[in-house]
C-alpha cells in the first residue's frame, strides 16, 4: 500500500486550484503611448470624412479676415500680428472650438462610458482625441500663414516656425476646449463656451494689441493661443529675437501640459459619474 500526496491526484482540489489561479490572472495593463496611438487613430479617421468641411470652414473664415484687415491696417508690426493672428485662428477654431462641441456631446450622449469599460489610461483618451483635432488644423494653418504673407507683402523665410507653433499651440488650446467640454453640464453650454472662447481667440489674437485699452491687453495676456501669435509674429522681423520667441513657445507649452492635465482630470471626473 503506497501513500500519494493529494496533490497529484487529477481530481482533487489542489490540483485544481492551481489553473483556476493562472486562469484568474488579468493581462497586462495597457500602456499609455499604445493607447495613445490607438486613439490618435481612431479619432484621426473618424473625424477625417466630419470635420475637412469645417476645416474648409475655418481657413476661409481667416482668410476673409485678412483680406477685410488689408484696408484697415498699416504695414509693419500691425499686418505682422493680423497674419500671425488670422493663422492661428484656425487651430483655435478646431482644437477649442469643436473639441469642446465633441467632448461636451460625449458625455451627454453615454459615450464616456464606452472609453471607461476599455483598457485605456484616460490620458491616452484625452491627449489621442486632442492630437486628432490639432492635426486637422496644419493644413489650413500653413495656407492661411502663406496666403497672408503673399497679401501683405511679409517674408516667408521662417514659416518653419509653424512646425512648433501648431502642436504647442494646439495643444494648449485642445487642452482648454476639452476641459470646457467634459467639465460643461450640458452639451449646449458646452458648445456656447467653445464658441466664446473661439470668439476670444479672433478679437484678441487678430487685432493689433498696440490699439487695445490696457484691460483688454490684460485679457489678452490671459488666453494660451496669445502667445502661438507672438512667438509666430515675431520672426516676421529682419533679425527676430529668438530668446522672445522660445519664451512665447515655451509658455505656450506648459500651458498645453496644464490644459491637458485639468482635461484628463475632467474626463476622470466625468466617466465615473
Amino acid at each position: 500500500m503506497s501513500v500519494v500526496p493529494a496533490d497529484v491526484l487529477p481530481g482533487s482540489a489542489l490540483a485544481m486550484e492551481e489553473p483556476a489561479a493562472c486562469a484568474a490572472e488579468l493581462g497586462p495593463r495597457a500602456r499609455l503611448w499604445p493607447s495613445l496611438a490607438a486613439v490618435y487613430r481612431a479619432q484621426l479617421s473618424r473625424a477625417r470624412v466630419a470635420r475637412i468641411p469645417l476645416l474648409f470652414v475655418a481657413t476661409f473664415q481667416s482668410i476673409g479676415i485678412m483680406i477685410l484687415m488689408r484696408g484697415v491696417v498699416d504695414d509693419g508690426a500691425e499686418a505682422q500680428a493680423v497674419v500671425a493672428g488670422s493663422s492661428v485662428l484656425v487651430v483655435a477654431f478646431v482644437a477649442l472650438n469643436l473639441l469642446a462641441q465633441y467632448f461636451g456631446q460625449l458625455r451627454a450622449s453615454g459615450g464616456l462610458d464606452h472609453y471607461a469599460t476599455l483598457p485605456v489610461p484616460p490620458a491616452a483618451v484625452v491627449l489621442g482625441a486632442a492630437g486628432a483635432y490639432a492635426s486637422f488644423t496644419v493644413p489650413g494653418t500653413v495656407v492661411t500663414a502663406v496666403f497672408g504673407c503673399v497679401l501683405f507683402g511679409l517674408p516667408m523665410a521662417h514659416l518653419w516656425i509653424l512646425m512648433a507653433v501648431i502642436p504647442l499651440a494646439g495643444a494648449a488650446l485642445a487642452g482648454l476646449g476639452a476641459a470646457l467640454g467634459l467639465l460643461a453640464p450640458r452639451p449646449e453650454l458646452a458648445t456656447l463656451l467653445g464658441q466664446l472662447g473661439m470668439s476670444a481667440a479672433l478679437l484678441l489674437g487678430v487685432l493689433p494689441a498696440d490699439r487695445m485699452p490696457e484691460v483688454v491687453r490684460f485679457t489678452r495676456d490671459l488666453l494660451p493661443s496669445t502667445y502661438g501669435v507672438e512667438a509666430f509674429a515675431r520672426t516676421f522681423g529682419p533679425r527676430p529675437d529668438w530668446a522672445f520667441v522660445l519664451g512665447d513657445l515655451a509658455v505656450c507649452g506648459v500651458v498645453g501640459v496644464v490644459s491637458l492635465a485639468v482635461a484628463t482630470w475632467a474626463y476622470r471626473r466625468a466617466a465615473v459619474r
